[in-house]
């Protein structure tokens, strides 16, 4: 299993950071610890999930001079009031545009490459939310992880997009090892291929988890736990009640590799 993930926008507003919640959610549901790690500086989304104030963000962990994570990463990290079985922590970007500047360095890139080594040792995932990749962040956020997943609309600007990432990755020497096309508005979209979908919904699975039962609602989280057994390359051994699956006729989002 996999335990490190990029997850790339393939283009501005492709759902980035809510896929990042979701997987993170599902994963946390069957009892795995994980943490989100913000590299997505421009538009810090992870910052209004968290729900106390922000004193140490990601930035100021990465232009630390020393370069010392390990006490300053735990004042760096919010957990998620979601109620799973695992640990669900954030450690989101939000700082002035001086700060998210420096944050971009070269220096500070090796730096999150080191935080991602370093929150392996407390999580049993990190997952990065990545821009696209035009910057030092997430050129480095690709490098230290273990697989890449590209999040696209399910469209032919989606379609495109994940080209032009592709040709990033190339240039990197690595490829993307998931596509995820977001925002399905009908199994019939095959812009991007025999790839994990998840269709347009306005539910979390982050919400969609209930704090007082085990049970995920049949209306959304299929499609997430699909993509996050895709992205991770493993069996999550989540089971949905089989008439909630045959009225949404959730086969219809998955590719025909993950159909039963």
């Amino acid at each position: 299993m996999k335990r490190t993930a990029a997850f790339v926008g393939a283009t501005g507003g492709a759902g980035t950071t809510r896929l990042c919640l979701e997987t993170a959610a599902i994963l946390s549901h069957v009892g795995h610890d994980v943490v989100i790690l913000d590299a997505a500086f421009g538009t810090q989304g992870l910052s209004r999930h968290v729900p106390d104030r922000i004193d140490t963000d990601i930035t100021a962990l990465l232009i630390d001079d020393d370069h010392e994570t390990d006490g300053e990463f735990s004042d760096a990290l919010i957990d998620h009031p979601v109620e799973t079985t695992g640990r669900l922590s954030l450690c989101p970007a939000y700082a002035p545009f001086e700060r998210i500047a420096r944050a971009k360095t070269v220096d500070a890139a090796q730096a999150l490459e080191t935080l991602v080594e370093r929150a392996c040792d407390d999580f049993d995932h990190v997952i990065i939310d990545t821009p696209p990749v035009t910057g030092n962040q997430a050129v480095a956020a690709v490098n230290a992880v273990d697989t890449v997943a590209v999040v696209a609309p399910a469209s032919r600007r989606g379609a495109d997009a994940v080209q032009g990432i592709r040709g990033r990755l190339a240039d990197l020497g690595t490829d993307a090892d998931t596509i995820l096309a977001n925002r399905v508005e009908s199994p019939d979209e095959d812009y991007l291929g025999d790839v994990p979908t998840i269709p347009r919904d306005d539910a979390t699975a982050v919400e969609s988890i209930p704090a007082s039962a085990p049970e995920l609602d049949t209306s959304f989280s299929p499609a997430i736990v699909a993509a996050t057994e895709a992205v991770f390359d493993t069996s999550l051994g989540v089971e949905f009640p089989e008439e909630g699956l045959l009225d949404i006729d959730s086969d219809d989002y998955l590719p025909e590799s993950l159909r039963q």
